[in-house]
């Protein structure tokens, strides 16, 4: 297996990252100032494709280590994302301890707090859903089930679109039929970005039909109906496909496949940044709401950059990104370091 990492792949997955932390800008903005500006339109036409196309990339290399012993699939695929999840809502969690002790005491702020570990936490409940499809999708592989039936009860659970107060079950039944598709259909998913690449013409086309359709449903309001949200979600996990195979083709925006190389990073750090630039913005005035939505998410991408190359720079806070020696499952570590040694 190798590590070498896939160039329109980590474009994919930094588009999909400037969406997720411009949607949580903007929304943010807004609800603060109590107005919409000019971007709601951008978050509102990404609203079907964004979190659809994440969860496609998360399955595409599953493949490649399905087929594990549990024990090694289990650090890599649970630990890994679980060490960064109780980290991250810890520190979440700090900043916003004095407005939640406010709202319900501190009692009620710790009562909140030991939730989290069975209910999402706030932006980070991306990394908490992942384990559940790997799991979830290892289970099916080791028993046999046939890939259309996963497929079939998948699709069915995202065409339900079920709504409780839990939001394990409602991410995973909106959600998990990207990520298994991402795993079922990754070798057709790397021959369309192939075949992007040698029909930019027709690619092109094809991108702006689907941006017709597209924003004319989410225009119409028809975006969330059941049908047409799984339509729209893999069309555009589709259409970002095209469009990373023909960016990188082009070599344009490449700080995208850097933004994606580190979406991890982005993702678990944007929320500081993005809290204190919008905070900082409106108190100040001048700008016009979309702008300092714009300026926001800028801040909130940028930001977490930042930080991790003067982690890099200066060695110290390594843990924040990396999970540290004792985070792995006893004898998978060292057997990590020596599979890199060897490729």
């Amino acid at each position: 297996m190798t590590t070498s990492r896939i160039d329109w792949v980590d474009t994919a997955k930094g588009i999909c990252i400037v969406f997720v932390v411009m949607m949580h800008a903007v929304l943010g903005v807004e609800a603060a100032a109590g107005q919409t500006g000019w971007m709601h339109a951008i978050v509102a036409f990404a609203a079907p494709f964004r979190m659809p196309d994440f969860f496609l990339i998360s399955g595409l290399f599953l493949s490649l280590v399905i087929a594990r012993d549990w024990k090694l699939y289990l650090d890599r695929k649970v630990v890994h994302f679980a060490y960064f999840y109780v980290l991250w809502m810890t520190i979440q969690f700090a900043v916003k301890a004095p407005v939640f002790a406010g709202e319900m005491g501190w009692t009620g702020a710790l009562q909140f707090y030991l939730i989290s570990f069975v209910q999402p936490f706030g932006t980070l409940w991306f990394i908490y859903m992942l384990p559940i499809f790997f799991v979830v999708t290892k289970i099916a592989h080791d028993r046999g089930v046939p890939w259309q039936l996963m497929l079939a009860i998948a699709a069915a659970l995202q065409i339900a679109s079920i709504h409780t107060s839990y939001l394990l079950v409602d991410e995973f039944a909106s959600r998990f039929v990207y990520f298994y598709a991402g795993y079922i259909f990754a070798q057709r998913i790397f021959v369309l970005a192939d075949w992007a690449r040698a029909r930019i013409p027709l690619s092109l086309g094809l991108l702006a039909l689907w941006a017709l359709v597209n924003g004319g449903l989410v225009y119409l309001g028809w975006a969330a109906l059941p049908l047409v949200s799984l339509a729209l979600g893999a069309a555009g996990a589709g259409a970002i496909v095209l469009t990373s195979a023909l960016l990188v083709t082009w070599g344009r925006l490449d700080f995208l496949r850097v933004f994606g190389a580190h979406s991890i990073v982005i993702y678990l750090a944007f929320f500081f940044p993005m809290a204190v630039s919008r905070i900082v913005l409106l108190k100040l005035g001048g700008l016009d709401i979309g702008t300092i939505s714009l300026i926001v998410t800028i801040t909130a991408v940028v930001s977490p950059m930042i930080l991790y190359w003067m982690i890099q720079k200066t060695g110290f806070g390594g843990f924040l990104f990396k999970r540290p020696h004792w985070a792995y499952l006893e004898g998978t570590f060292g057997r990590k370091r020596a599979a890199q040694a060897a490729e």
